[in-house]
């Protein structure tokens, strides 16, 4: 099967990467050569600076790696020629486009998987399953917090030129962390209302969000909120459900689940020897292959995707105006 890879920064590597892990070796490369990292490690494999002359190599299967504002640009016409599509999250900055992807897709009839690498970390997989299992009884509400110190994340690189501060490129906490707001609907179900604070409330030198509170009301009647922000040290990603029969915790710095049936001791299942965050992309190559070789269907479809980047692009509305947003 052959890959092409649009987009060689940090993301892009690690799935290339990863698919050499898992045996794959006839693979393209389309990029700008924006990218702040070496190339050593690129060499080898023929490099396209065309998007046409790309396609035209009749690649099956294209991971769209690169800035979020260029996703569509990629995956419309890759999608047109009947490619399968790996599309990292979320799928765009703006809704302009989705529409014409829907009907790409519908046209080339390749499969999509949208890149939410958590829909594959072990803890979540178990929540999920003591969920369907009435484990905690029925859940009432949910809290997440999540923070990150910016500056840490690509320290080969001034973090206020990277994609993730730069509102051209579809940066911002709320995009660039919209992680919970995909995995929540997997958990939970359906979105019903939402209504956000946020803005530049630290001193980071950037001109988009840098702390995000979305509150959420479910259509089962869940309430619950995601506080985003890049501004922590040292950094906190939290889970925490509430239910009528006990409480789910997660943490992802070690991974581990902790639940309380009815108030009785924590139970705590650690995730598996050997886990570290790659386990996560690598298990999401290896079914992105799966769906690409027709053996499976996305776990984190087109429509998920789209799902989480309205609810994003929401976040970001009730924010500038004001207002709870219904859907």
């Amino acid at each position: 099967m052959k890959f092409m890879i649009a987009g060689l920064g940090s993301i892009g590597r690690r799935h290339l990467r990863n698919l050499v892990t898992l045996g794959e070796r006839d693979i393209i490369l389309y990029r700008t050569h924006q990218a702040t990292l070496p190339d050593e490690e690129l060499a080898g494999y023929p490099v396209m600076t065309d998007l046409k002359d790309a396609l035209a190599h009749r690649p099956e299967a294209v991971i769209v790696a690169n800035p979020t504002a260029l996703h569509l640009d990629v995956a419309i016409p890759a999608a047109e020629a009947g490619c399968h599509l790996l599309i990292e999250k979320p799928m765009s900055h703006s809704m302009d486009d989705v529409d014409r992807l829907r009907k790409a897709v519908s046209f080339g009839k390749g499969q999509v998987l949208v890149g939410f690498q958590f829909r594959f970390h072990p803890g979540l997989i178990q929540i999920a399953n003591l969920l369907g299992q009435g484990a905690i009884g029925r859940p009432l509400s949910v809290r997440i917090h999540w923070g990150e110190f910016l500056p840490n994340w690509h320290p080969w690189e001034d973090y206020r030129g990277g994609y993730a501060v730069r509102s051209d490129l579809g940066g911002g906490v709320i995009l660039t962390l919209c992680h919970p707001l995909d995995y929540l609907r997997w958990l939970l179900g359906n979105i019903q209302e939402l209504f956000a604070f946020g803005g530049l409330l630290g001193e980071l030198e950037i001109d988009v969000e840098d702390t995000a509170e979305i509150s959420l009301r479910f259509s089962s009647g869940v309430v619950g909120s995601v506080h985003l922000n890049y501004n922590q040290r040292p950094p906190v990603h939290r889970l925490e459900i509430v239910g009528t029969a006990g409480t789910i915790r997660w943490d992802n710095a070690d991974g581990a689940v902790h639940i309380s049936r009815a108030g009785a001791a924590w139970e705590i299942t650690p995730v598996p020897d050997g886990f570290e965050r790659n386990w996560m992309f690598l298990e999401e190559m290896r079914h992105f292959i799966a769906v690409s070789k027709g053996i499976a269907k996305p776990i984190c479809s087109l429509e998920d995707g789209i799902w989480a980047l309205r609810l994003a692009l929401s976040a970001h509305q009730s924010i500038a105006m004001g207002v709870k947003i219904t859907f």
